[in-house]
């Protein structure tokens, strides 16, 4: 029997049973309706919700880290961050990673994590094994700062995809919804659940996050700053849920910038950092006869939180002397003594129960039962079939994409009006031709130049927490894009090529289409390589700054086409322009019969003639084709490494050291 009805009862009715009446009638999202998960009601179902049953069983894991030092490398020389710390998480405990702005707290949860490799120094273990990155990465999950997920969403429906790709065949669909409906009850979520991911308030924003990394039950959570631009309500809510979730078994582990006293007593362990050194690691409750032994007497009206802050902040001495009596991090038996708490175990390395636990550590073949349980094709289809729903759904970005096409037809077709088979004006219909290549070329660069630099903040979450592959992903994303160039590029051209009155020929105008789709393609894939490798800023500037010159080169020898030069070929034959506005030339004008004169003598009656003077005459259409299509996959696998460049910290961090070290040399 399925123990979500337990879940609801328990919640709800606690809830119920201790939630004040409410003044308003009609209740918001993310308010009134918020009295259904309450910090009593998640104690309380606690008690009846030892575990979300339904999920994967995952291996306890426990991380030991000694002498962990960070250097980062700039200009002015290396920097260090982290000074040789030491500390310990367990499982089934909720860890704060305390401390001042600028005191490391971020960068030793990204080391921890995995996020951050380079520059790293010092010993990581698992269950008292040295880390092996590939198996960790697939046991733990990391939750970063920005409250970023998946638009056009529901609650429900990102659930679902998270569960496909994350399960995989693991379990059967039935059991899959049920999951998903047993975290949603669990997190507060169920009554949201056809709510757009958009418009949920702060507190469901985090909470979703968690929810979205909970659907293949990783025993090791890391949270970046989770309770940032929250209210006093919604931090304490968060806060009591992740302490519900470590209390079945997993090491949670986060960062809090400053808590609140009645916020500071609900974590397990506090582990203070200032300065990049450890100055405190232990339960909340032993902080203030810490800083008794210490020489500071922390005021019995102060949150003791602040008051370390402050002592911190305040006093430079005390950083080294609280560091140098904890050893900075490492466990004796003073603080032995004082991570005791609650019945808990000690943290004592003589242990023999805490030797058996450690001794107990993952196996490659337990790891890789969570790595990419779903195949490619699998992953594929799933991202393809969400990427086609979240466009389906942004319709205004359909308005404003369907209008500039259409604009700009009419505008383009009321300038080139009634031009196509006029011997008369042969050069302004080559620059009709120019003018629908500038149009492909600028559009379908500068759309995801502008778009896709968040879409790689969204990204960067799903792919390093092993949703799926970089390849999978990038092949859906191609896909998905298909459809809407492809009808909106139509619309294009029906409107132009016949106000300008092109030949009537429906090969014709097969071959010009074709060719325009594939300059589209092409130009997609340059914005995807800017967007992929720079911030919106920088790639507004990058991009137009690579397609000018491609287009100058496209357009050459426009009149002297016989008399090119050699070396100027070559550099033409360098931009996929020059394929493009060849390909429609010969489109239009390749075996044509005489075009009509309207006035007495004209030259270029013969349309073997304008392709000759434009340099075209022996360009075969088939050429030009391969052309768009090779510099299409050259694009295409730019735009790919670039992600990758951008996703793989490890490779990103490992390149910019090389060009680091080559300047310096230099």
């Amino acid at each position: 029997m399925s123990n979500v009805p337990l879940v609801r009862k328990a919640i709800v009715g606690a809830s119920l049973a201790h939630a004040a009446p409410s003044s308003h009638p009609n209740p918001t999202v993310g308010e009134a309706q918020e009295s259904h998960w309450t910090p009593a009601a998640l104690e309380r179902a606690g008690s009846t919700l030892k575990a979300l049953n339904r999920m994967a069983k995952r291996p306890p894991v426990h991380i030991m880290f000694e002498d962990v030092s960070y250097t980062v490398s700039s200009h002015k020389g290396e920097r260090k961050i982290l000074h040789n710390v030491s500390g310990e998480f367990r499982s089934g405990e909720l860890t704060c990673i305390l401390g001042p702005s600028g005191a490391g707290k971020s960068t030793l949860l990204n080391i921890l994590a995995g996020y951050n490799s380079n520059g790293v120094n010092g010993r990581i273990a698992v269950n008292g094994h040295t880390r092996d990155m590939r198996i960790f990465k697939k046991l733990s999950t990391y939750i970063m700062q920005d409250d970023l997920l998946q638009p056009r969403l529901t609650v429900q429906e990102a659930m679902k995809v998270a569960a496909n790709l994350k399960l995989g065949k693991e379990l059967g669909n039935a059991e899959k919804e049920l999951i998903v409906e047993e975290i949603l009850q669990t997190l507060g979520l169920w009554n949201h659940k056809e709510t757009m991911t958009e418009k949920l308030s702060g507190g469901q924003l985090k909470r979703l996050s968690v929810a979205l990394e909970l659907v293949n039950n990783p025993p090791v959570i890391f949270l970046d700053e989770p309770t940032t631009g929250l209210d006093v309500v919604s931090i304490r809510q968060l806060v009591v849920l992740l302490r519900l979730l470590s209390r079945q078994g997993r090491n949670i582990v986060c960062t809090v910038h400053q808590p609140s006293a009645s916020l500071f007593s609900l974590f397990d362990k506090i582990y203070v950092l200032a300065r990049g050194m450890c100055c405190y690691q232990g339960s909340p409750d032993m902080l203030v006869p810490y800083m008794s032994e210490a020489g500071h007497i922390c005021p019995t009206t102060h949150n003791p939180a602040d008051f370390v802050m402050e002592t911190l902040v305040t006093n430079g001495e005390c950083t080294a002397q609280l560091s140098e009596l904890c050893q900075n991090g490492k466990l004796c038996k003073r603080l032995d003594r004082m991570t005791t708490r609650g019945g808990r175990t000690p943290v004592l390395h003589s242990d023999e129960s805490i030797q058996r636990i450690f001794t107990e550590h993952v196996t490659k073949d337990q790891a890789y039962k969570v790595e990419f349980p779903t195949t490619f094709w699998t992953q594929f289809i799933i991202l393809t079939t969400r990427m086609l729903l979240q466009n389906k759904r942004n319709t205004i970005s359909h308005w404003i994409q369907l209008s500039h096409h259409l604009l700009s037809a009419i505008l383009l077709g009321s300038i080139f009006f009634d031009v196509g088979n006029n011997a008369a004006v042969p050069v302004v219909n080559f620059k009709f031709c120019l003018s629908c290549l500038v149009f492909f070329m600028y559009t379908y660069i500068m759309i995801p130049v502008l778009i896709f630099p968040l879409q790689v903040r969204l990204l960067r979450r799903e792919y390093f927490n092993r949703w799926y592959s970089l390849k999978a992903y990038y092949a859906a994303l191609t896909v998905s894009s298909i459809p809407s160039m492809l009808i909106l590029t139509t619309i294009f051209l029906l409107i132009t090529y016949f106000m300008s009155g092109q030949s009537l020929e429906w090969d014709r105008f097969f071959l010009f289409s074709f060719c325009a789709v594939l300059v589209a393609m092409c130009s997609e894939g340059l914005g995807l390589a800017v967007g992929s490798a720079f911030s919106v800023t920088n790639g507004s500037i990058i991009g137009p700054a690579t397609a000018a010159p491609l287009l100058a080169l496209s357009c050459y020898g426009m009149g002297f086409g016989p008399f090119i030069e050699n070396s100027m070929k070559y550099m033409m034959s360098a931009s996929y322009l020059r394929y493009g506005v060849t390909g429609f030339a010969v489109a239009l004008y390749r075996d044509r019969n005489v075009m009509e004169c309207p006035i007495d003598f004209c030259l270029y009656s013969d349309p073997k003639l304008i392709l000759r003077d434009i340099g075209m005459e022996e360009d075969a259409y088939g050429k030009q084709i391969i052309g768009l299509i090779v510099f299409t996959t050259i694009h295409r696998t730019l735009a790919y490494l670039a992600l990758r460049y951008r996703l793989t910290t490890e490779f990103s961090n490992r390149f910019m050291m090389y060009i680091s070290k080559f300047l310096k040399h230099r």
